[in-house]
């Protein structure tokens, strides 16, 4: 099965412009990340034949055809109000078409917590205007703020430079993201003694470096496509338990860490 990068994508997910005041960058969105996460389908496990899914009406129990279907929304368990297709298209923003960059900010100012997902952008007849902006954000160290609209969400998004183009990464809301400090575990945490602090900030220099992150692979896909490759030449896969490891205490597993790392 072996390891692939990922490929660009043919087909924009997205297309309209951005704009800084007057100044409109036609512009397509593409696919960014490629999750490579195994993708199992349920089978009958009588005659291992895939099973499939039907839209059936909870009410007299009959298939329902795609045609006759329309978006509803709960509003109380079990009542629900229909939305049209129009409807929806009525109520669309500005930002389903066009984004709008009204603010400019150090990409490092942003906390990563509010990263979501990254997409690229290629001009879309704009190359002279495309170029002027990606040229003078990468300068000036800056990146855009703004809106966009996909599916059903406006997303905050943030348009910066990356390998020479630009990209658009989607942002969280801030009220969608949970406080670590509202969580009642973490309200009354004890300070380290000294000697174990002594011992963790010499851990964590020895195994400092620079970040690479070519140096972490998959060992679960790994695994999962061994397993598979198995199965296909029809071997018999004995199931074994992963080790359970020994919990130290926490002084001792601390020096036995040093230890470990001075060989």
């Amino acid at each position: 099965m072996g390891k692939e990068t990922a490929k660009p994508s043919t087909r924009p997910i997205w297309s309209g412009s951005i704009s800084i005041g007057l100044v409109n960058v036609p512009v397509k969105l593409f696919t960014m990340i490629r999750d490579q996460a195994f993708s199992f389908r349920m089978l009958h496990n009588e005659d291992g034949q895939p099973l499939k899914y039907e839209r059936v009406c909870i009410k007299d129990n009959k298939v329902v055809e795609w045609k006759d279907t329309v978006k509803g929304y709960e509003i109380r368990k079990n009542e629900f109000v229909v939305i049209l297709k129009e409807e929806l298209e009525a109520i669309r923003p500005e930002s389903d078409t066009r984004i709008r960059l009204d603010k400019f900010v150090s990409l490092l100012s942003i906390d990563p917590i509010y990263f979501e997902k990254s997409y690229i952008m290629v001009p879309d007849k704009s190359e002279d205007a495309y170029s002027l902006l990606m040229t003078v954000i990468q300068q000036l160290g800056k990146a855009g703020m703004g809106r966009v609209t996909m599916r059903t969400k406006e997303y905050p998004v943030v348009v910066h430079v990356y390998n020479n183009a630009l990209v658009l990464t989607t942002l969280r809301y801030a009220y969608e993201v949970v406080d670590p400090r509202d969580m009642e575990e973490l309200k009354e945490l004890k300070s380290p003694g000294n000697k174990e602090l002594e011992l963790a900030v010499k851990i964590i220099e020895d195994l400092s470096g620079e970040f690479d992150i070519t140096e972490y692979m998959d060992a679960y896909r790994d695994k999962l496509e061994e397993l598979i490759e198995k199965k296909m030449k029809g071997e018999v896969v004995v199931a074994e338990a992963p080790k359970q490891e020994e919990v130290k205490e926490l002084m001792v597993a601390l020096q036995e860490t040093i230890k470990q790392l001075a060989k």
